[in-house]
């Protein structure tokens, strides 16, 4: 039986791949994508998010949009925000439109529901956290129907990235990020720390090019035209697919591990968006998620071009490995 999941995004670049590995597969049933602004504008993250699962084929899947801005701080947009939606060239347009219903709404909705049935969703955060956060302040009934959240943030030795200090989505929304963290839902983090272990470099791009059919074309224009290489910092070629690994850990969690640790957040100051670890339990107080801390890249990558050959018409080799 498929795991049940909502997908809670602001399409970038790999929140596009982290959806095409999800839709693309069998064990995962997709029931909603929820839209938050983050890497780029309301308006332009719910465009993107529509053409990406447009050119999935699953254009029965609902995309519903959500918050247009953080709980409390100044809105910050990511590194790529002035060029806004993705251009017919990166990834084709599509008549796709989002539900009317409002992403709060949904979620409130189906995880009650859940609740109800006994039957909890995985929610896959790969954005700022503010649609999450709005439904469990307004209805903290809702968690029962949350079997656990993984999410894409944080950053502990990594430091960050859109800022020295904080990851993005944790830095866009710090405070919904607190109320995430303290909402005693289970949690499975994938940090920074550990994103940067896993770098796609060219020949994996042209592999899922060939491979992954138009999602896979459309990936590796993106991943062209966004370049996230940075050889000082990463010490060879590539660069990371962060958001993608929470779709992987769902497929194929061994590839992945971690420790249990309590995760707290910086909510205001200089430093906003700052996130800590407890993983030798100095506070006293039990550990609310698990940090993963290291990637199998060679699986990851392998797994990546299993999936994404469901797009396409053809394999290059049997086993799906993206490496020789």
């Amino acid at each position: 039986m498929s795991q049940r999941i909502i997908i809670d995004t602001d399409p970038g670049v790999d929140d596009a791949i982290a959806l095409w590995l999800a839709l693309a597969s069998p064990e995962l049933d997709v029931l909603g994508v929820t839209v938050v602004a983050g890497n780029v504008a309301l308006k332009d993250s719910v465009r993107n998010a529509c053409k990406i699962v447009a050119l999935s084929g699953k254009i029965a899947t609902p995309v519903f949009a959500g918050a247009p801005g953080p709980l409390a701080r100044d809105q910050v947009y990511g590194k790529y925000a002035h060029i806004g939606a993705f251009n017919d060239e990166l990834v084709p347009d599509t008549g796709l439109q989002p539900q009317a219903e409002h992403a709060v709404d949904f979620l409130v909705r189906t995880l009650r529901q859940a609740a109800e049935d006994n039957d909890p969703i995985s929610l896959c955060v790969i954005g700022p956290m503010t649609n999450i956060a709005l439904a469990l302040g307004m209805h903290p009934d809702v968690a029962r129907g949350i079997k656990q959240i993984v999410t894409m943030s944080c950053a502990f030795t990594a430091l960050g990235h859109r800022v020295p200090w904080a990851e993005f989505n944790v830095y866009a929304d710090p405070h919904a990020a607190e109320k995430v963290f303290n909402s005693g839902v289970p949690l499975i983090i994938m940090p920074l720390d550990m994103t940067f272990q896993a770098l796609i470099g060219a020949d994996d791009i042209e592999a899922l090019k060939q491979d992954g059919g138009q999602p896979g074309e459309s990936v590796a224009a993106l991943l062209n035209a966004f370049d996230r290489s940075d050889l000082s910092r990463f010490g060879r070629e590539g660069g990371p697919v962060h958001d993608a690994t929470t779709v992987a850990w769902l497929l194929q969690p061994g590839l992945f591990e971690g420790q249990p640790a309590r995760v707290g957040v910086a909510v205001s100051g200089n430093t906003a968006g700052y996130t800590y670890a407890d993983f030798w339990n100095k506070l006293a107080t039990p550990a609310n998620a698990v940090v993963m801390q290291s990637v199998d890249e060679y699986g990851f990558f392998s797994l990546m071009r299993r999936v994404f050959s469901r797009y396409g018409t053809r394999y290059s080799n049997t086993s799906g490995e993206m490496r020789a």
